[in-house]
């Protein structure tokens, strides 16, 4: 850790240098500029009236030369200094790239298996990553800590990977970008698929130019289901027509207490936030801006509604909030900087056959809560996680063993439970689904 906030301090160092020689460099060829075009105005005048130039004249000259030389030589010997602090990050960057070698700031016990040290624990997994991608200056082969037959099917591969740099392209917004991508990759990509997208960023965009009325229309057609999520986007969205209303001032108050009926559905489980509102109504007249409730006019309402919208939609239509592009590139840049240690350990001590399956790591990688998604077993008996051609299976006793370990506990067509002495019918197992 101590590393890479040595590097970010040097680099900090070399963009404060950069920005301050940048502006002196600007002032300093700013003056000169002025000063040497006085000076040819002085010269040109003088060649005008066709006097012979005068000893003034010729020691002003001389000392503008002079100046000019200063100058240069100022700028140049900042810039000399600016190439020292550059190569002091590379010396910071060096420290790190020697500090992430294999050996030298991890533990790998006896038994082969890899774990990190308690000072590597506390790491920022960004600041593996960066430091790795820094030390490695962008050459590294990476490609070889995935193995190959992970690339078994390479077309199918391909498609997979067109199809999700499309949706991560249509999450964002960006539909022309993503019928360009189908049009030169031929990706058929269906209407079906592309509506739910096209329909959410064209509210979004509604949203972000202050328009509810096509988020409220929304909301509206889709009630039932949004009341089974237990969102409040509805109430929120009429919220925030209603605080519109109230910015318009006195003039808008009786459209206000209309428009306050809106509220009668959501009474129950919003009561106190409709008392607030509706108590705002009092100063309306003295100006909302310097009142108690001055902070129903703040913008960072929209950016909310913004963020509940997304969520609420994607929830309903089955989509996730996140790119699933950007989700697991992000994992990527967590997981690299190990898997890249960890195949080193492996090449320095011969152990090839430790990471031979393509559909799982050698080591077990930490990516934080955030990328929690679902649970996931493994098997108390052969140490595995399971998968689809593996899965969990409840024994009759109640206890959940893999398949795998199921087959290689049968014994002359039974099968006793390795945590109760109840023996069972292998087939009476029954797979279970996290």
């Amino acid at each position: 850790m101590e590393q890479c906030a040595c590097v970010e301090r040097e680099l900090d160092k070399v963009l404060q240098k950069f920005l301050t020689y940048g502006q002196h460099c600007e002032q300093s060829l700013e003056e000169l500029l002025h000063y040497v075009g006085q000076l040819r105005a002085e010269l040109a005048s003088a060649a005008l009236q066709g006097t012979p130039l005068s000893a003034t004249l010729s020691l002003v000259m001389s000392q503008c030369c002079r100046k000019i030389k200063d100058t240069v030589q100022k700028l140049a010997s900042d810039h000399k200094d600016i190439h020292s602090s550059v190569s002091r990050v590379g010396k910071a960057i060096d420290r790190v790239s020697m500090w992430l070698a294999p050996g030298l700031g991890w533990e790998y016990p006896e038994a082969g298996m890899y774990k990190d040290s308690k000072e590597s624990q506390q790491e920022c997994p960004h600041h593996q990553a960066l430091s790795l991608l820094l030390c490695q200056n962008f050459d590294s082969e990476i490609c070889g800590v995935v193995s190959d037959a992970v690339w078994d099917a390479r077309e199918q591969q391909q498609q997979i990977l067109q199809m999700a740099i499309v949706e991560h392209l249509y999450q964002q917004g960006m539909l022309s970008v993503a019928e360009e991508l189908c049009q030169e990759s031929t990706l058929n990509v269906d209407l079906d698929f592309k509506q739910p997208f096209l329909e959410l960023n064209r509210i979004l965009e509604a949203l972000h130019e202050q328009d509810l009325g096509p988020a409220l229309e929304w909301a509206v057609s889709h009630r039932q289901r949004l009341l089974e999520l237990n969102s409040s986007l509805e109430f929120k969205l009429h919220r925030l027509h209603f605080i519109r209303l109230l910015a318009g001032g006195p003039e808008k108050q009786l459209e206000a207490l209309s428009y306050a009926r809106h509220f009668q559905p959501f009474a129950r489980l919003h009561q106190r936030e409709i008392q607030v509102m509706m108590g705002s109504l009092v100063y309306l007249r003295l100006g909302l801006e310097k009142s108690p409730y001055c902070h129903l006019l703040d913008n960072s309402h929209w950016a909310e509604i913004c963020e509940t919208f997304t969520r609420d939609a994607c929830s309903l239509l089955g989509l996730s909030v996140e790119s699933p592009l950007s989700v697991s590139f992000a994992s990527g840049c967590v997981a690299l900087p190990v898997l890249m240690n960890i195949k080193a350990v492996i090449e320095q001590r011969q152990c090839t056959g430790v990471w031979s399956h393509k559909d799982e790591l050698p080591i077990e990688i930490e990516l934080g809560m955030k990328c929690w998604y679902h649970s996931v077993f493994a098997c108390p008996i052969l140490r595995q996680q399971t998968s689809d051609s593996n899965p969990p299976i409840k024994l009759i006793c109640g206890h959940v063993i893999s398949r795998d370990a199921l087959n290689k506990l049968i014994n002359g067509g039974k099968l006793k439970c390795p945590y109760c002495p109840m023996e069972q019918n292998p087939a009476d197992g029954k797979r279970i689904i996290f």
